[in-house]
């Protein structure tokens, strides 16, 4: 059975207090530090770059999970493993036929790869990608904006990716989920075959981080 991972996103966090905050995470149970890097152009925010991830490097041993919502990400790689990125995950919108190539070049930098689909995306683009990544991420909102609503017809797509890494020798290969994850559904989004959660205002509201990190693990 895959290990259930909490991945809480700092995009909900306080940008003053970074440090702080992915040290609090770390101390409240959360399995990785998962960071939105948005570029105001592949989506219409922009957060933060790689000096923002070289800059919390020091403050957790935690693994840095490194969502680019960029365009030409392949360009980035070297900044963000010089940064201390040890997950990179691109978008296979924006990569189209290099999608291979571009996560072939992520872990040739040392970096775990992961592939990333937006909701409107078919489920099965991520088929092609599952040989040369490390986890593949499906997006159960829209990217861009954090608070949004868990969009259910997501739960479909994990089952379908689920049963395609069975029956391709891929079993288990990490699936991560992003977007309107709460205590309320997380559940069924385990049930359905994700392994890796990430949530960013259902941890950041709690009143207890470390219960709330906890009952995301479906316990």
């Amino acid at each position: 059975m895959l290990e259930i991972k909490v991945a809480p996103s700092i995009l909900a966090g306080d940008f003053a207090r970074m440090g702080e905050t992915v040290r609090m995470l770390e101390q409240n149970g959360a399995d990785y530090i998962h960071c939105d890097v948005m570029d105001g152009n592949f989506v219409p925010p922009i957060t933060f770059g790689a000096q923002m991830v070289e800059q919390i490097r020091p403050y957790t041993k935690l693994p840095l999970d490194c969502h680019l919502m960029v365009l030409r990400p392949d360009t980035r790689l070297e900044a963000f493993a010089q940064a201390g990125a040890d997950i990179v995950s691109v978008h296979v919108e924006e990569c189209r036929d290099r999608i291979v190539q571009t996560l072939r070049a992520i872990r040739n930098h040392g970096m775990k790869a992961g592939a990333v689909i937006n909701p409107d995306t078919p489920v099965e683009q991520l088929y092609d990608c599952a040989e040369a990544a490390d986890m593949l991420l499906l997006m159960s909102v829209h990217p861009g904006w954090g608070g949004q609503k868990f969009i259910p017809s997501t739960l479909e797509k994990i089952e379908k990716l689920r049963s395609f890494l069975v029956r391709s020798g891929r079993g288990e290969l990490d699936i991560e989920v992003d977007g309107g994850i709460t205590e309320e559904n997380v559940r069924d989004v385990i049930s359905a075959g994700a392994n890796v959660i990430v949530a960013g205002s259902a941890v950041f509201r709690s009143a207890d981080m470390r219960a709330t990190i906890q009952r995301l693990r479906g316990v």
